[in-house]
């Protein structure tokens, strides 16, 4: 990597992690130019070099952490043995995040990150791609060792990840009825009951 790149990757890098910042701080309202490019110290120019506009930084720092999410639910996913075992990884590495990452958390569930799936679906599904294969490859062969239930994959993904994209999405709405810890011990079970090939 050139000097210039690296320049590029550490400014960029500052624009997104500002804009995280003030994210958290005072969601999306507060991610304005002025507010980016004074915290950072980045030039206005820099920002649309790197970005081509706000809508363009938001874009790219919500795509990067639904990539972090992402590439943790696989890890923990494939570190385990059986599908049950799975579930319960998978489930607990999605709270966990919530819980650690509260603002990264609340951009990539946040109405605008719903307004992109909804508008582009086909494209933000295609960029997600790897993980869904790699989801398809890991659930495979359980499949066909009779631990889970032969549904269609799309099938199989919402029964594992609607109820858990659920409690995070009212965790993250500021309701407090619903404890991340006692979610993580509680729905891997019940999750694994509607998948499993004889229910239990």
């Amino acid at each position: 990597m050139s000097p210039k790149q690296h320049r590029g990757e550490v400014t960029s890098d500052l624009l997104l992690d500002t804009a995280l910042r003030l994210y958290t701080e005072s969601g999306e309202q507060g991610v304005t130019v002025t507010a980016v490019t004074r915290t950072s110290g980045v030039s206005l120019g820099s920002l649309y070099h790197h970005f081509g506009s706000l809508d363009g930084l938001l874009t790219a720092l919500t795509d990067r952490w639904t990539g972090r999410l992402l590439g943790q639910l696989l890890t923990a996913l494939t570190s385990t043995d059986t599908a049950r075992e799975g579930i319960r990884a998978v489930v607990g590495a999605y709270l966990a995040f919530v819980r650690d990452h509260p603002g990264a958390a609340l951009l990539v569930h946040s109405p605008r990150a719903d307004r992109r799936l909804m508008a582009r679906g086909q494209e933000v599904r295609a960029a997600q791609g790897p993980a869904v294969s790699a989801f398809a490859r890991w659930v495979q062969p359980r499949i066909e060792a009779g631990e889970v239930a032969p549904l269609p994959l799309p099938l199989l993904e919402t029964l594992v990840m609607g109820p858990v994209v659920a409690v995070a999405r009212r965790r993250l709405s500021g309701v407090r009825d619903v404890d991340l810890d006692e979610a993580a011990r509680i729905l891997p079970e019940r999750i694994w009951r509607s998948i499993s090939t004889d229910g239990t």
